[in-house]
């Protein structure tokens, strides 16, 4: 198994094999968390004004994302998991568009399977690439605004390879070097209302869940996320 990094919206246009889009602040430590509350499927979207589309074509469909970490004007939700952690999404249809990480999945169009990123299920991330035994892994850290290298996504790069290299981490020093990194955004007062602290916790939560979300290319042309149990 060959292990490769890449970063940012270019690195997802180089994904080869089993592609991990990662983007822990915030898109798909959210998409778990909106899974986990019952949705139904999560379409990611990386063109706005076709998120706002699919929006008016199905008024039931829950939009939410960002552009510069800003909700946009007619969308249900903004990016923060604080926000949706504890809303009830049974059954409903996601409409997920952001500035880093649902660009990443829209493309890396040269990989043959595409898995998202995140600290809250890295576990069942690490096992399901174990399972698999591709031959080429590219592990593609989305940085902020898909373009500035972030340290939550360089450090979730690192560890998934150190793990399947049987290699020891430190989680705790990982928190720490994130929260006086590029963290340290989350706990700036002017932010609250649109990325508040408690964003930063609810996103670093390790192993919340254990299943792993998968870009589902059924539909070619409106590409979906799966949740598959592991």
């Amino acid at each position: 198994m060959k292990v490769e990094f890449l970063e940012f919206i270019e690195g997802a246009k180089q994904a080869k094999g089993l592609a991990v889009i990662i983007d822990v602040f915030r898109a798909f430590s959210m998409a778990c968390y909106i899974m986990n509350n019952g949705a139904d499927k999560i379409i990611p979207v990386g063109d706005l004004e076709l998120a706002y589309k699919l929006k008016k074509n199905n008024p039931d469909y829950v939009l939410m994302g960002e552009r510069n970490e800003q909700i946009q004007p007619g969308f249900d939700f903004g990016n923060s998991p604080t926000y949706i952690k504890n809303i009830d999404f049974t059954g409903k249809t996601i409409i997920q568009t952001t500035g880093a990480g649902t660009q990443g999945i829209v493309n890396a169009i040269n990989a043959d399977e595409i898995i998202t990123g995140s600290f809250v299920n890295i576990n069942a991330i690490i096992k399901y690439i174990k399972t698999k035994n591709p031959s080429i892994v590219s592990l593609v850290a989305m940085g902020y605004r898909g373009k500035i290298r972030a340290d939550e996504d360089f450090l979730c790069a690192d560890y998934i390879k150190k793990s399947l290299n049987n290699i020891p981490i430190n989680f705790n020093e990982i928190y720490k070097s994130i929260k006086n990194g590029t963290g340290k955004r989350f706990f700036n007062p002017h932010t609250q209302d649109h990325a508040p602290s408690s964003d930063f916790d609810i996103c670093l939560n390790l192993n919340t869940f254990n299943f792993i979300l998968k870009v589902n290319y059924s539909d070619p042309n409106l590409v979906h996320f799966d949740r598959i149990n592991i």
